[in-house]
């Protein structure tokens, strides 16, 4: 039997903790000061400081969710090997026009892109700790 650690739980109370719950406790933490730091990141002060004033307007609101809504539809399609939809192709590249003309979406677009890719970059070096195969392509780093 491991020895046992000893902590306090929610109620205030000491409680035997053992090796393993003490290093899953740890690994916790860890990433909670990782989401921290991701809260920190330029990325996401800039996405976040751009998300509430643009999303305001409804209209550009409803268009950046059709847009992303035909951005996975059309990705996943090319993942599978299926010809784009020329009427889903033709709307995606209308409302991209449309958003990337206004100067704010385009920048908080721009910066949501950067944040997704500091995310995946932290992913891809996570599964590689872990030594994951997630059976998708993560990029050559």
């Amino acid at each position: 039997m491991s020895p046992s650690l000893v902590g306090m739980n929610n109620q205030g109370r000491f409680v035997s903790l053992s090796e393993r719950t003490v290093r899953i406790i740890m690994e916790y933490s860890t990433a909670h000061r990782l989401a921290q730091e991701i809260r920190q990141s330029e990325e996401y002060q800039t996405y976040h400081g751009m998300k509430e004033s643009v999303l305001a307007d409804e209209t550009t609101a409803a268009l950046i969710k059709e847009y992303k809504k035909l951005q996975v539809k059309l990705q996943m399609g090319a993942v599978a090997g299926h010809k784009p939809d020329d009427v889903d192709m033709q709307r995606f590249q209308g409302i991209t026009s449309l958003l990337f003309t206004k100067p704010d979406v385009s920048r908080y677009m721009l910066a949501e892109m950067r944040l997704q890719q500091a995310l995946a970059d932290i992913f891809k070096i996570i599964n590689d700790a872990a030594g994951l195969d997630m059976g998708f392509p993560m990029g050559d780093n």
